[in-house]
């Protein structure tokens, strides 16, 4: 019998323009916790992909005087091909305007609801920001601009569908509270609940297919109006899982209708969407709820959002396939997991990216590692000693003190990734590494090997083993994270057919 499996989503990006850093940042986060729980065992699904239907994709067509279908099959396929530099590991990438399963399952998902009499049309008039597809009151917007984009929203007045939000106010207060919905971290748990609290209004589940350009998905029904782009992009959750073909789906009850979590991760300025439209909508429908929703906070450049609109060295600096180009993979992946806060934004630069990458990882892992194995190498001919007895008193404190924090180091970076805090996990990281270099000074391997003596040893045979086990519980460790640097360490201390490790050579150069 199967185990109860982990399906991760990231949200699925407009692409009125190239990926940027912003959306590396989600993809990287989702990439490590899909690696950390099939490392430790579980099933799990990765998922991403790209919101195709937006209004925002038919303008910036116009604006460059290209077809929707062209300028939408081109950018999504930069999304798509992020997979290689920034080395993540989707196990599905759906496209919302092409993929076969899309369509039928939000079809089917609006027929739900509609069935619980959940939608209705009316005439409306309100404030809407195209940058956000979203209608806003006038107490949301910031000196009556857009908070998100600092732009004037227009008014639009337009009669469409609207789903009966205000009518699960209570049954979603309900899931956040009891923890059956988890959002993480508590201040976005607390911003959902205030929204909550302040009276949920009915929404705009779809526009004027003449508004749209005739791009989008018809509603069922009613050719004239085309479902509303967050309603047709949030559907991607389950349409990917074959939810066009019914609940029964194999896919679909696996995954989402089975006994396992339901992960999203998703940024602070798509909260409201994730954390309050989605649920209700599944429980018009009578499907399950998300399990988790993990938010996180933006990227800037001087002190400004990253944006898809930037263009000049802004743009340049954001583009993570340039970065992992110029820098590695490692190094871009390092600095998103290791520089971001949990909570709060955090400012990009190259130079940032390259301090901490030479920081961390040339000077501490790297040196770490040469260190180990060109000593292995000089003091033992390449042959790894067996760890010491500590009931002989024969290993030195800070030997059994570096073993004892490998032992530490898994619970450490599983109970920070359940958060999540992936600053904190990778800090732990650092820690290990931090604590093996000091242990090389404190213990003087060099010195030990010129007393000699079987005393002095067997001590240096206790140190050489602390210092192997430590890189290779971070080789371990570090595999979720930085995938191809923990496959290099590895394989330093994989012994070949002769018992001996390989010939010492750079893990890690520095950055220039």
């Amino acid at each position: 019998m199967s185990t109860p499996g982990i399906y991760l989503s990231t949200t699925i990006p407009y692409i009125n323009g190239r990926p940027h850093l912003g959306h590396a940042l989600e993809f990287v986060q989702a990439d490590v916790l899909a690696r950390h729980y099939r490392q430790a065992g579980h099933q799990v699904r990765l998922q991403s992909g790209t919101d195709d239907n937006s209004l925002k994709n038919v303008l910036a067509a116009a604006a460059e005087g290209t077809d929707v279908a062209d300028l939408v099959s081109r950018n999504s396929a930069a999304f798509e091909a992020l997979s290689g530099p920034l080395q993540l590991s989707f196990d599905d990438f759906i496209r919302t305007s092409s993929d076969p399963r899309h369509r039928p399952g939000v079809e089917r998902f609006w027929r739900a609801c509609a069935a619980r009499g959940d939608l209705y049309r009316k005439s409306y008039q309100g404030l809407y920001c195209t940058g956000c597809e979203q209608f806003y009151r006038p107490a949301e917007l910031d000196g009556g601009r857009c908070p998100e984009h600092g732009t004037e929203p227009e008014t639009v007045s337009e009669e469409n569908w609207f789903f009966r939000l205000s009518r699960y106010a209570g049954r979603l207060k309900e899931e956040i509270t009891s923890g059956r919905l988890r959002i993480e971290p508590a201040a976005r748990r607390h911003e959902v609940l205030a929204f909550i609290d302040g009276g949920l209004e009915d929404f705009s589940a779809s526009r004027p297919a003449s508004r749209a350009g005739g791009w989008g998905i018809p509603v069922p029904g009613d050719p004239g109006q085309v479902i509303y782009v967050w309603w047709d992009a949030l559907g991607n959750y389950i349409t990917s899982l074959g939810y066009g073909d019914g609940p029964g789906a194999p896919a679909f009850r696996r995954w989402w209708a089975g006994p396992g979590q339901r992960i999203h991760l998703a940024g602070k300025g798509v909260l409201r969407f994730h954390a309050v439209y989605w649920p209700a909508m599944l429980l018009s429908a009578g499907l399950p709820l998300p399990t988790a929703i993990y938010v996180h906070d933006y990227l800037t450049i001087g002190g400004a959002k990253i944006s898809k609109s930037a263009a000049g060295p802004a743009a340049r600096a954001a583009d993570p396939a340039a970065l992992a180009a110029a820098y590695g993979p490692d190094a871009v992946r390092w600095w998103l997991l290791r520089e971001v806060p949990r909570t709060g934004d955090a400012d990009f630069t190259p130079e940032r990216l390259v301090a901490r990458a030479n920081e961390d990882l040339a000077n501490g892992l790297g040196n770490l590692v040469s260190r180990v194995t060109s000593m292995v190498h000089r003091y033992r001919d390449g042959a790894l000693p067996a760890a010491g007895n500590p009931a002989a008193g024969r290993t030195p404190a800070a030997a059994l003190e570096l073993a004892a924090a490998c032992g530490r180091l898994p619970a450490e970076i599983a109970a920070a990734l359940a958060r999540p805090d992936f600053r904190a996990a990778t800090a732990a990281l650092a820690a290990l590494t931090g604590q093996a270099n000091r242990c090389i000074e404190d213990t003087a391997p060099w010195r030990l090997a010129r007393d000699g003596g079987p005393a002095s040893a067997q001590q240096l045979d206790a140190v050489l083993a602390a210092l192997t086990t430590a890189c290779r519980t971070l080789a371990a460790e570090l595999a979720p994270f930085l995938p191809g640097l923990a496959a290099k360490v590895t394989a330093a201390f994989s012994a070949g057919p002769d018992g001996r490790l390989p010939a010492p050579s750079p893990l890690y150069p520095r950055l220039v």
